[in-house]
């Protein structure tokens, strides 16, 4: 358990805010006029697949990257042409960057001693830091002597030394095995939590991204395709591209009209069945769909089956997720006939 945040850590969260901001390497936009604001004390992921400008938007954000327009505020003030020191925050890499020669506790107190700061002094400061993250007994091994997640909770130590107000974590789970990388998961928001400062976490893991964040930022193409909490991104993506980039759900395009509807709520029957209405059918909901579909394959996974579906008139794929207890082989397995429906209610329109 982490020490109380007052007891190591006497900072204040830091609120963001990124007005216009762009980035061209080259003859490459990479970041393109964003504007994005962060809360004080906010667990925010920004997530998209590789290219899309968010590992430049937090080196920007650290400043270990200039802008090329716009402007960075953080706590109030303009930091856009300011050193990484003298904003506020603090960075852990993706590869943690521990000096391989030093122990962890050294590692930690680093920059302390660089500053002249005295032995005793810089060593027990960098000794609380590794209680804050239950590595204490680990003070005297060397990098090459911990795990990945002993190693990261030795480079989050050090992040936290100089007291920041905002913690930057560029795919800080990336490297690790994936048993590994769900138990630091939770680490990560508990230390959030209890320290009380804001983190921004840069990650193309949907899954990631929705269990730690209070706000999530989908990125493509340099622009944010849409920010909001998880509940918000995943129950009404905006466009078709956050539809398909978090997954779970379809995407529909009939007479000029795109919508989505999630695979949990896409009802898969075989052929020349129509689905019973529900008990309480007079809720004002109304069936649509009919699509016809043959099945591809059906993926057990525990409580459910992911069904993959081919419609016959050549569109995309659909997936729907079918409970165990109602998937019948012999009727909806692969090769077989099937319609697909969902309730009017449980369409979601995208923008244009």
């Amino acid at each position: 358990m982490i020490q109380p945040a007052s007891t190591v850590l006497e900072t204040k969260a830091a609120d963001i805010e990124l007005v216009h901001v762009s980035k061209q390497y080259g003859d490459s936009l990479a970041v393109d006029a964003i504007d994005l604001r962060i809360d004080g004390g906010q667990y925010c992921c920004l997530l998209g697949p590789s290219g899309c400008g968010k590992t430049s938007t937090l080196r920007m954000i650290a400043g270990h990257e200039s802008i090329t327009d716009g402007d960075i505020l953080i706590a109030g003030r303009n930091v856009t042409r300011a050193e990484p020191a003298a904003r506020g925050t603090a960075m852990v890499f993706q590869n943690y960057a521990l000096f391989p020669h030093l122990s962890a506790l050294d590692n930690v107190a680093f920059s302390l001693k660089m500053r002249g700061i005295a032995k005793d002094v810089r060593r027990k400061r960098a000794g609380e830091l590794l209680e804050l993250v239950a590595m204490s007994a680990y003070a005297e091994r060397k990098p090459a002597q911990l795990s990945g997640g002993q190693q990261q909770r030795v480079a989050l130590a050090r992040a936290l030394l100089n007291q920041p107000g905002c913690l930057l974590l560029d795919e800080p789970l990336s490297a690790l095995d994936p048993f590994l990388r769900v138990q630091m998961r939770a680490e990560l928001k508990r230390w959030q939590k209890e320290l009380g400062i804001t983190f921004v976490h840069v990650t193309h893991s949907q899954e990631e991204a929705m269990a730690l964040a209070d706000l999530v930022v989908v990125m493509s193409h340099g622009r944010i395709e849409q920010s909001g909490t998880p509940h918000e991104v995943f129950n009404r993506p905006r466009t078709e591209f956050v539809a398909r980039f978090l997954g779970g759900h379809n995407v529909f395009n009939t007479n000029g009209r795109s919508f989505t509807v999630r695979a949990d709520h896409l009802r898969v029957v075989p052929h020349g069945i129509t689905p019973v209405q529900n008990a309480s059918g007079d809720n004002g909901m109304t069936r649509i769909g009919g699509v016809p579909c043959t099945v591809r394959e059906a993926e057990y996974q525990g409580t459910h089956l992911r069904v993959t579906l081919d419609p016959l008139d050549g569109s995309p794929e659909l997936v729907s997720l079918v409970s165990d207890g109602d998937y019948d082989p012999a009727r909806l397995g692969p090769e077989a006939r099937v319609v697909v429906w969902w309730e009017e209610r449980d369409a979601h329109p995208l923008a244009a």
